[in-house]
């Protein structure tokens, strides 16, 4: 068991392997995390410790990782 906050564990369990395809509330995501293999995604952690696969090219993805990036 590890403890602490989940912005301070890392994110790597979870591998995605299917895309969530709606656009979320970037005011809920506390952090994310680029993954390469099975498949090219961002893994978004969201401020209920819910992990999120999205696509990397959507133009929301970049401005939610920008302003995660500016906190």
């Amino acid at each position: 068991t590890v403890l602490g906050s989940a912005g301070s564990q890392s994110m790597r369990r979870l591998s995605c392997v299917k895309l969530h395809t709606k656009k979320l509330n970037i005011q809920n995501l506390v952090n994310y995390e680029k993954q390469h293999i099975p498949i090219t995604a961002i893994v978004f952690l969201n401020n209920k410790g819910i992990k999120i696969c999205v696509s990397a090219d959507q133009e929301w993805v970049k401005t939610a990782m920008k302003k995660i990036d500016q906190r």
